[in-house]
């Protein structure tokens, strides 16, 4: 006689408990855990055959050839193109620009299915003709049903498949809501058997939490070979394409786009977008390079110091962390004796740019330092270091790439740590200092 035990499940995201509960503890969703009955019969045992090992050295090792899709910067995000088989998930803010941003794949690849379970296809054809895209090799179906989106792409092979969005596919294997977590997963898992059975690379767009998450569970992204995030600057001028994870490619690379009336174009020398021109030095303005993967970045740090108004100092930033910050306004207290107890620091960083790497501590001191004297630096001096608690000058990681990349820009100067390695450079004058107050020296 089989055994009959009552749960209690979610029908959001599938979780299950041992009593009812007006809340999921996992989804987080009300009223969704409802009772349900389960067979807890012991399972007879079957015979199962094992699997045949393979062995490694029988295998030829032929690298299958990356499909180029045209556009230097998301062939550079995603390692050298797209590796056929691979399931790459496509995230970001709604109104950034994904869709925009997969048309354009879509033209470049050519022979493309498009599955769209959000606009039809007269939409899509407005947005190619604003884009004046080339739709001649391009597929349209308008579906939510998985089964037969997989029966349409292994009927049509086309070169490659694109999904818009992934939260309005459902699966029937899935009985809960279309955009659940649990509806999600499932369908992203057929999605990864589809495209590793038929090699067939498959790009699936998802939307972006208030969070900064995908919608859906954190899991999606360990499913799929590549997540790539599509992200803005403060001004909008320019979007970002962050590869996070890259099964065949390194991961930090990013792409810089410009939104155009066109479609987003390409930014081939990005290296400079981010710094300001003025016509002659100002004060609390100092400039670093960050490394984003193999790319470096020229940053504007900006620095203003006022007298308190209130008694109680205010220290503000945007693009850097605030309490890094306020470490480092600690430090050149402390170890400099220049007592900034009195005065509200506020800190930018120019073009909406996120700083979040070390190697600007420096950049960042003597530009508080400078807003404070009311000293400008000199707009052809590059400042690059770490800063301790103890006031000391760190080195930095790929210090060559960045003086190299400084040397194009007509840098002739450059502030570092005194223990960096650093390789000479022709027409490069190089100030290594061991502190902070040994750095403050050489702007005041």
């Amino acid at each position: 006689m089989s055994k009959i035990s009552i749960v209690h499940e979610c029908s959001n995201c599938g979780a299950q408990f041992s009593k009812w509960q007006g809340r999921c503890n996992e989804c987080g969703s009300w009223g969704t855990v409802s009772q349900e009955s389960i067979n807890l019969e012991t399972k007879k045992d079957t015979l199962v055959s094992p699997d045949k090992p393979i062995n490694f050295n029988d295998i030829g090792l032929q690298e299958k050839e990356r499909i180029k899709i045209g556009l230097g910067e998301v062939d550079r995000v995603l390692g050298g193109g797209l590796v056929a088989g691979s399931l790459v998930l496509l995230g970001g803010d709604p109104g950034i620009g994904k869709s925009t941003l997969a048309l354009q794949i879509a033209q470049g690849v050519g022979d493309t299915l498009y599955i769209s379970g959000e606009e039809s296809a007269h939409q899509i054809k407005m947005r190619a003709n604003r884009l004046k895209s080339n739709l001649s090799g391009l597929k349209f179906i308008p579906q939510t049903s998985l089964e037969k989106i997989i029966a349409t792409i292994l009927d049509q092979k086309p070169k490659l498949a694109i999904i818009d969005s992934i939260q309005t596919i459902n699966s029937s294997d899935s009985a809960t809501g279309i955009g659940s977590a649990a509806q999600i997963t499932a369908c992203t898992s057929k999605l990864m058997e589809l495209s590793k059975k038929s090699g067939i690379p498959i790009i699936i767009i998802g939307h972006v939490t208030k969070e900064g998450f995908v919608a859906g569970p954190k899991t999606l992204e360990h499913l799929v070979d590549t997540v790539l995030y599509l992200e803005s600057d403060n001004r909008d001028f320019y979007k970002i394409l962050r590869g996070v994870k890259n099964r065949f490619g390194s991961t930090g690379e990013i792409g810089v786009f410009e939104m155009t009336e066109v479609g987003l174009k390409e930014v081939i020398n990005p290296t400079n977008i981010f710094v300001e021109s003025h016509s002659s030095p100002a004060s609390g303005t100092a400039i670093s390079i960050i490394m984003e993967g193999t790319r470096a970045f020229l940053v504007e740090i900006q620095a203003l110091a006022s007298k308190t108004s209130f008694g109680y100092p205010q220290r503000k930033s945007t693009g850097f962390d605030l309490n890094r910050l306020q470490m480092i306004i600690a430090v050149i207290s402390k170890m400099a004796k220049i007592n900034l107890a009195n005065h509200d620091i506020y800190l930018n960083i120019a073009g909406g740019l996120k700083i979040k790497e070390t190697a600007t501590d420096l950049a960042v001191c003597l530009a508080i330092v400078s807003a404070y004297l009311e000293k400008s630096i000199s707009q052809n001096l590059l400042i690059l270091g770490e800063v301790g608690l103890s006031g000391e000058i760190r080195a930095v990681s790929q210090i060559d790439r960045r003086i190299k990349e400084a040397s194009k820009l007509k840098f002739n100067r450059i502030i570092t740590a005194k223990n960096q390695a650093i390789r000479n450079v022709e027409d490069l004058e190089i100030i290594q200092v061991s502190n902070i107050s040994e750095a403050i020296r050489t702007i005041s």
